[in-house]
Parts: C-alpha cells; sequence; structure tokens
C-alpha cells in the first residue's frame, strides 16, 4: 500500500480500507526496512461486502524504506480498497 522513500520521514495520519466483493478477511501490516521485524496493525479482520475500517485518530511514522501491506484472503476474488493519508518530510544529506 505504501512505502516510505529514501531520505524521508513520513507520518500517515489517516488510513481506510474497504471491502468491495464477498466476505473477505484482511490483514494490516507494518514492516521495518528490512522486512524482518513488523506490526501487526489489523489481524484477521472478517469483512462483509460494503465494510471499511478507517484509522483517523492516530499517526504512524515511518522511517526510510518502511512500508505497510493490505492483504485480502479467504475469498476466491477478493477486492479491498485501501488508501492512506501521509505526509513526508524530507531528510536532507549532510
Amino acid at each position: 500500500m505504501y512505502t516510505c522513500p529514501a531520505n524521508c520521514r513520513a507520518m500517515m495520519s489517516l488510513l481506510f480500507f474497504s471491502n468491495a466483493n464477498g466476505n473477505t478477511t484482511v490483514d494490516v501490516n507494518w514492516y521495518r526496512e528490512n522486512g524482518t521485524k513488523h506490526v501487526h496493525i489489523v489481524g484477521g479482520k472478517n469483512m462483509t461486502s460494503g465494510e471499511f475500517v478507517q484509522f483517523s485518530d492516530g499517526i504512524i511514522v515511518f522511517e526510510p524504506g518502511d512500508y505497510m501491506t493490505v492483504t485480502p484472503s479467504g475469498n476466491t476474488t477478493p477486492h479491498i480498497d485501501a488508501l492512506g493519508t501521509v505526509e513526508e518530510v524530507f531528510i536532507p544529506v549532510g
């Protein structure tokens, strides 16, 4: 869904995802740059068609190379739409 570019820090203030097709299970994970450490933001959320989830009462701070994934499963034709509001702050190389 999102990868923080090199030479930036990013602040995600909104995460929204919705299910557009059938019953689907959704996982949202935030990974550190190297992909070995991650945080489960949402794990195994069962969603019916038309259901949505919105997080907007906090901020996730990404370091360069950190990334977030939104992964649907449990449906033969899953369709999850996701969006986030992210402010990127350039880190000058000195």
